[in-house]
């Protein structure tokens, strides 16, 4: 990882960022993150948030952010704008797959009945994701013991800072975010990973950081480092919020060299 200061000329598109503890802080948009947003939509770069969380919370950022849209629930949910509302797009037989995790749920619940669901899991459609340090700590023994009983049912499991989450879903971020731009732009596979950027901080992130050309870490992202196969290719100082806009700064002074 390299440090911001050493970052080259960039031609770049559009911008992919994760949400918790990369654009937020402890849950907290602070002034300089939406500042460094506003910044960047100004610019002229597409904006689009991608992100573990739940598809019904995207539904209120995606309508007051300057985004493009949302792709949610690590991959699998879209939302976009559409006029003044929003449309929300799932892959043919999502339901089905959601009663799979509905009995998934129920078997955790029998067998780990000390770990309990997250407190966002109402709003979403596609996945179900279990509390590990957002408002309690689990054991990391307890972890890998809930991570075991989702991957014997047939299920994906990813994990964030926060989060420990199962899905019978097809997509990860980085094939959600570039199917996201392929539908709604028509862009290309290669024009995405060459001309779309991404800020993250964890290692529901990784498959982002390994697929694009131009991938940032806040610099929370540093404890992860080893559990990343392909760490982000630049770094900030800071973490979370500020070190959003730090590199959002970043971007546009390298941007503007060429536009």
């Amino acid at each position: 990882m390299k440090p911001l200061a050493e970052l080259p000329q960039l031609e770049l598109d559009g911008l992919f960022f994760d949400l918790d503890d990369t654009f937020l802080t402890h849950g907290v948009l602070t002034r300089n993150a939406y500042n460094a947003l506003w910044d960047l939509h100004e610019s002229g770069l597409k904006l689009v948030a991608v992100t573990g969380r739940p598809s019904g919370w995207a539904e209120v950022f995606v309508r007051n952010w300057p985004l493009e849209g949302a792709v949610t629930e690590n991959g699998a949910v879209f939302v976009v704008r559409a006029g003044k509302g929003v449309d929300i797009l799932t892959e043919p037989g999502h339901l089905e797959r959601r009663a799979r995790l509905d009995d998934l749920i129920r078997r955790v619940r029998a067998e780990a009945p000390d770990i309990t669901l997250a407190d966002d899991v109402h709003a979403r459609r596609s996945d179900v994701t279990w509390d590990i340090g957002e408002r309690v700590v689990v054991p990391e023994d307890r972890v890998r013991a809930l991570a075991a009983i989702v991957v014997s049912a047939g299920a994906r499991t990813t994990r964030s800072t926060v989060h420990l989450h199962a899905s019978y879903e097809r997509d990860d971020k980085a094939s959600g975010a570039v199917r996201f731009v392929r539908e709604r732009f028509s862009v290309d596979e290669g024009r995405a990973l060459s001309r779309w950027a991404f800020i993250g901080d964890s290692p529901n992130d990784a498959a982002c950081f390994a697929a694009l050309k131009h991938t940032f870490g806040v610099a929370n992202v540093r404890p992860f480092a080893s559990r990343i196969s392909v760490p982000p290719r630049w770094i900030s100082p800071s973490e979370r919020g500020e070190g959003f806009a730090e590199i959002a700064r970043a971007i546009l002074e390298k941007r503007a060299t060429w536009r």
